[in-house]
């Protein structure tokens, strides 16, 4: 198969089984909501983002270099077998610094998430090998499918735990499940590759200098994917997170349904359209002009349905967080575009030229949050998020240009034009509907599906007006 052949065909099996994948997810984060206390979120927030921000140091962005096609790992095999063993070596001293400081200075129930999330993540990384191997072939017809049956079977154990009591227990078992199953499809099941150990000094060294050059922009982005979830933490305490991360996660639903197995085959598309400038520009234009159509129509919903959404699907104890849900949902339109640009600074080779943008937008979080987080809570929080993103992705977009070409009015301005009318007109519908009465008003159905229904008919109109006369 061509190229452009796998790249359909991965995108396809990837967005087919995310379809089913969001659905099951979205019933298992409500059902979940209603059946947990709002602190436990929070407990298992602060530790999911210990272990990862700490992970940075088994990654040592060593799966970008063995996606970056170089002479090191032209072979496959010999580029694998030195992949895992590094990767090996680097886990075994990140979990006995892990363990040992959970141990050490966390309290329960956080130490229990710590130590439990530690073992499991020691797990992932090793099973990283194999999942490089068919994103560098950029074939996802196993993954995909691996995703799915992860999301059903993680599901059922997480609710049937859940409504037995047993708390923290039923969010820690997810992870425990997802890795025995990536463990048994990637290595068990017609292994992928076969592990293996190898210390070849030329492929370590390349694995080292191209992996830090990439640890850099790993450690700065995981700086910002956790940080503020270390901070509210910390500062707002664990029912504060709790709203938070679950804002974060009913936002972020969006982003799964189509960016995510858009990014996943971006980067192994954009690495093999090295050096074919006209090409990579193509694939560059057409995949984010993708990702900004579906992020503003999913985010538009997002924005406009949450109030409705929150009180019928979570409850009503679940309402402090509406207003960071509609922040957080003007993050998840933008977001997609970070993960896409950031691949293409890694397959032309300059994964460098992202960290001091990434350092800056760290600075400007760290600063944000402390300036905003406590006058506005986590409400706060997500205003600063939005802005941090913003800033990175305006210099993103400016310095891509010096290895593709593409019109930002062609990728903005259209899709821009339909958000602000299907918005104007989705809200103008409600207040119409709210002099009717207050009865009428109140009614959280018929609200939710005029919003949404106005807003989608004027997005899709508005947009296709526009781009066909352009």
């Amino acid at each position: 198969m061509s190229l452009a052949q796998r790249a359909v065909a991965s995108v396809s099996w990837n967005l087919g089984t995310n379809l089913i994948k969001i659905v099951i997810l979205l019933v298992r984060s409500i059902l979940l909501a209603r059946l947990l206390p709002v602190e436990t979120f929070g407990v298992y927030a602060l530790a999911t983002a210990i272990v990862t921000f700490s992970g940075i140091l088994p990654n040592w962005g060593m799966g970008s270099a063995f996606l970056h096609r170089a002479p090191e790992t032209a072979d496959e095999s010999h580029a694998a077998a030195v992949h895992f063993t590094l990767r090996l070596a680097l886990t075994v001293v990140w979990l006995a610094v892990v363990l040992a400081l959970s141990l050490w200075l966390a309290g329960d129930p956080l130490r229990t998430a710590l130590v439990v999330l530690a073992l499991v993540f020691a797990g992932l990384y090793l099973v990283d090998t194999p999942k490089a191997i068919l994103v560098r072939r950029v074939q996802h017809r196993r993954l995909a499918m691996l995703d799915l049956l992860a999301a059903l079977a993680t599901t059922v154990v997480a609710v049937a735990l859940a409504a037995r009591g047993f708390g923290l227990w039923a969010l820690l078992a997810t992870d425990v499940v997802t890795l025995a199953l990536l463990a048994g499809g990637l290595y068990l099941w017609r292994p992928v590759w076969r592990p293996r150990l190898l210390w070849a000094r030329d492929t370590v060294a390349y694995y080292l200098r191209f992996g830090s050059r990439a640890m850099a922009e790993s450690a700065l982005s995981e700086a910002l994917d956790n940080v503020d979830d270390l901070w509210t933490g910390a500062y707002l305490g664990t029912q504060a997170l709790g709203f938070y991360s679950r804002a974060y996660t009913f936002a972020t639903y969006p982003r799964r349904l189509l960016a995510m197995p858009v990014n996943a085959v971006a980067g192994g598309s954009y690495a093999e359209l090295k050096g074919e400038r006209l090409r990579l520009s193509q694939a560059f234009f057409r995949t984010n002009a993708l990702l900004v159509r579906s992020g503003f129509l999913l985010g538009g919903l997002l924005v406009l349905l949450a109030p409705e959404f929150v009180r019928l699907a979570l409850g009503p104890r679940w309402l402090p967080m509406v207003p960071t849900f509609q922040f957080m949902a003007i993050f998840t339109l933008l977001d997609p575009l970070r993960v896409t640009i950031s691949s293409l600074f890694v397959a032309v080779g300059r994964p460098g030229q992202v960290v001091r943008v990434r350092a800056l937008q760290v600075a400007a979080l760290v600063a944000g949050l402390f300036a905003l987080g406590p006058r506005w809570g986590i409400t706060g929080v997500a205003v600063v998020v939005d802005g941090v993103l913003l800033l990175g992705l305006t210099w993103l977009l400016g310095s891509a240009r010096a290895h593709v070409d593409y019109s930002a009015r062609r990728l903005f301005l259209a899709p821009l034009l339909a958000l602000a009318t299907g918005g104007a007109v989705a809200l103008g519908g409600q207040w119409l509907v709210c002099r009717a009465g207050p009865a009428v008003c109140s009614n959280d159905w018929l609200t939710g599906a005029l919003k949404g229904l106005l807003f989608a008919a004027l997005f899709a109109s508005t947009l296709w007006a526009l781009e066909r006369q352009a």
